[in-house]
């Protein structure tokens, strides 16, 4: 019997080391798309009133979590019967993507002005329904980035059993969403640390110096993680498309990747634009006036 129990034991040994070498493989995949969620969902838990910072982002990580529990099983029941789901839902994924950061771009150079009244309405709206339409607009953009990262941790594993498969890709969907926000809310707080220090030191020497730099930083940051933000949101999709779609793939070889998947993007995200825009107004129209 305890020949047995230590057999035992030493599969789940053998099972660990290689669960822990797929994780490190796919972590290192998908380290490129943790890096632009990062970028996307800073940009988007920000914005809120210093109280409101960490419920906030405690609401998106919650949603973040619920995303993955829904990706992660569709994700390895889609690769065990209907592989050819995945790319479809991926390519979907990535005109979402692409929509999302075009609009922005069409809203900062043509709607500048109307982008300034929409903040003087929007200060004079009830502050908890512009919260949740700003958490629900970052859980549906992180819903996006997981199946991308979720998607491309289990190809990296796609050659290993059912078993390895289940617990790296959970791993990596778990270390994600940990990594990611616990990141996003260093930096929301960071104006709230330099105030700290500031008081502490009696704004004198080196803390209050460090305090300083923290609390006129962060406004940068923020510019910063909207453009990079955006720029993430195209070049992503851009990737869906150059990765998933075997035309697009071979297209043009000679021209280098993040520059393809940026046109790409950018393309894909005007048509989206357009379609949507057209469908608006046909929508309207049709709609029976009271």
């Amino acid at each position: 019997m305890a020949a047995g129990i230590f057999a035992i034991l030493d599969d789940i040994s053998a099972l660990m080391d290689d669960v822990a070498v797929a994780a490190k493989l796919a972590t290192r995949k998908t380290v490129g798309i943790l890096g632009d969620d990062l970028a996307v969902n800073a940009e988007k838990a920000t914005g809120f009133l210093s109280s409101r910072e960490l419920p906030v982002l405690w609401a998106i990580t919650k949603g973040s979590l619920v995303n993955k529990l829904i990706i992660v099983p569709v994700a390895l029941l889609l690769n065990l019967f209907f592989p050819a789901a995945i790319k479809v839902i991926l390519i979907l994924g990535g005109l979402y993507l692409a929509y999302e950061g075009v609009e922005k771009i069409i809203e900062y150079f043509f709607h500048g002005k109307k982008t300034s009244d929409k903040v003087v309405e929007k200060e004079q709206q009830d502050d908890s329904a512009a919260e949740k339409a700003k958490i629900k607009s970052a859980i549906a953009t992180d819903f996006i980035l997981s199946i991308e990262i979720v998607i491309i941790a289990l190809g990296s594993v796609s050659d290993k059993t059912l078993a390895i498969q289940i617990i790296t890709v959970s791993a990596v969907a778990i270390l994600a969403t940990v990594g990611v926000y616990g990141i996003v809310a260093v930096i929301v707080r960071m104006d709230d640390a330099g105030y700290n220090l500031i008081k502490r030191s009696g704004n004198k020497g080196f803390l209050s110096t460090l305090g300083t730099v923290l609390v006129k930083s962060l406004p940068v940051i923020i510019r910063i993680l909207s453009v990079v933000g955006t720029i993430a949101l195209i070049l992503v999709s851009g990737g869906i498309f150059v990765h998933n779609i075997e035309y697009i793939h071979h297209l043009y070889p000679q021209i280098p990747s993040i520059v393809k998947e940026l046109a790409l993007g950018l393309v894909a995200g005007l048509a989206a634009v357009l379609v949507i825009t057209v469908g608006k107004k046909v929508f309207s129209s049709l709609k029976p006036q009271a």
